[in-house]
């Protein structure tokens, strides 16, 4: 009973120290201010800048793809600082499953949040778990496809992976695209 309790106790607390994005469960500690439930930022002042692209991604995803079920929440970082302290390291955002994203500094951007918001989709459309053992080719592929990102050609793998993702949809097309992304 007393090692149960222990567990329960150590694995949220170690979670909390070597797995940074965690920390978007809680955003309060990193003086992360949360004017809405879906939008939280570290400068109240571009609030209403982070508000318009996560609204914009959401209707985005759902004429891309399909729409969400539950509003994901959004973390924007507009400081290095802040990106650091839910671990970012050297990606520009990060999404952990269908509990929320954190937005660096430099993905301030509509195709940037699209691409974050596709991989809560994914997560709510397929199961957090079962996301984890999907293709990169898909999880990625996906993102990069269907968000509209400009950039072409990708650094590698991505590109690939955006190809990739492309030309399987085309054999499925939207209307079966879970069924079959289920099959993977």
């Amino acid at each position: 009973m007393r090692s149960a309790l222990l567990v329960m106790l150590a694995v949220p607390l170690a979670a909390w120290f070597l797995v940074k994005p965690v920390r978007l469960l809680a955003p309060g500690w990193a003086d992360i201010h949360c004017p809405t439930a879906s939008v939280c930022v570290d400068d109240v002042v571009r609030f209403a800048a982070a508000a318009a692209l996560h609204a914009e991604a959401m209707a985005f995803t759902a004429t891309a793809a399909t729409p969400l079920t539950a509003t994901p929440r959004l973390i924007f970082c507009s400081t290095e600082s802040c990106a650091q302290w839910f671990g970012l390291g050297a990606r520009s955002a990060v999404t952990l499953g269908t509990f929320g994203t954190v937005i660096g500094p430099r993905a301030w951007q509509p195709h940037y949040v699209r691409h974050e918001m596709i991989h809560t989709l994914q997560a709510e459309n397929t199961g957090v778990l079962r996301l984890l053992f999907k293709p990169k080719w898909f999880v990625e592929g996906m993102a990069y496809a269907l968000s509209g990102d400009p950039r072409a050609p990708l650094a590698e793998p991505w590109e690939s992976h955006r190809a990739s993702f492309a030309a399987w949809y085309k054999t499925v097309g939207r209307q079966f695209l879970w069924v079959e992304a289920g099959k993977l």
